[in-house]
């Protein structure tokens, strides 16, 4: 994270309303280059809705927003994309550098004349994830972190100044998880580009995040992990009595509402797993 450039995201009391129902109100936030932020949250918080802010797809209701010293646009070549894992159908006969190369030039209308330029840009993109071993493969016959690798070198093709994920790691194993996170954190690191993680689980990512932007029921925290994942806080964020537990280095949220309804989050009971989970705990730490 590179603290004395200027921010690359630039939030100035931002609040985002459909009809009567806040998603979150005067959010202040500045990203550094090469900064890793995670952004949690109970389904129906606003974390796609954050990211469609960035994208230039939904205008803010108040406040203001900046990308790269602009406001945000859509198409901007300044930010990278890497949508939630889905499989392509197993006959999709688009090979592997065919994805990755959409993302050098699949913004130009009309023929494209595909030099050694291109070429050269889709072998390093293809190298920089580990995926030119199955270059000439069919999509469709690769596996759900393969795919997600190809995404990722498709979203890295302009060298953006923003890496925006969008559960990037649903449906992957947990080898797959860490292999793209690690790509992802090492884009940040090597590159300076922002990341902007948004998933529902932090554990995979945590070695790599350097902040948490937190969303819950109209409201959020921000600060380091250990700032914001903590019983006392995620319990005022969410009005009810939510555990955070550290299980062998790996954080458990106890309690935690799986959604939210007209800017409310429901105060859900333990399920079954949860409480046993809490009592090996105790156990452990009595």
């Amino acid at each position: 994270m590179t603290e004395s450039a200027p921010s690359v995201i630039t939030l100035k009391r931002a609040t985002l309303k459909y009809g009567q129902r806040t998603l979150w109100h005067d959010l202040n936030l500045e990203v550094q280059p090469g900064e890793f932020l995670a952004v949690l949250g109970a389904n129906g918080s606003g974390k796609t809705s954050f990211l469609k802010i960035l994208l230039g797809l939904v205008p803010l209701s108040s406040g203001s927003m900046t990308l790269d010293g602009a406001p945000a646009k859509r198409g901007s070549r300044s930010i990278g994309y890497v949508p939630q894992q889905k499989n392509f159908s197993p006959d999709t006969a688009l090979r592997a550098r065919d994805l990755v190369g959409l993302g050098v030039d699949g913004h130009k209308w009309g023929f494209r004349m595909r030099g050694r330029a291109y070429t050269k840009r889709v072998d390093e993109l293809l190298e920089m994830v580990g995926a030119t071993s199955y270059a000439k493969i069919p999509v469709g016959m690769l596996s759900g972190g393969e795919q997600q690798r190809l995404r990722i070198a498709q979203a890295l093709a302009s060298n953006p100044k923003v890496l925006l994920c969008d559960e990037p790691l649903l449906s992957l194993d947990m080898q797959h998880q860490k292999a793209v996170s690690a790509l992802v954190a090492q884009q940040a690191t090597a590159n300076g580009t922002a990341v902007v993680f948004v998933t529902h689980e932090i554990n995979p990512i945590l070695e790599h995040v350097d902040r948490v932007l937190y969303l819950a029921g109209g409201r959020f925290t921000l600060g380091s992990p250990d700032q914001v994942m903590r019983t006392e806080v995620l319990s005022a964020l969410y009005q009810t009595r939510v555990e955070v537990l550290n299980v062998d280095g790996k954080l458990v949220v106890v309690g935690r509402p799986d959604s939210v309804i007209d800017g409310h989050v429901a105060d859900q009971p333990r399920t079954d797993e949860e409480t046993a989970l809490k009592n090996i705990v105790d156990g452990w730490q009595s």
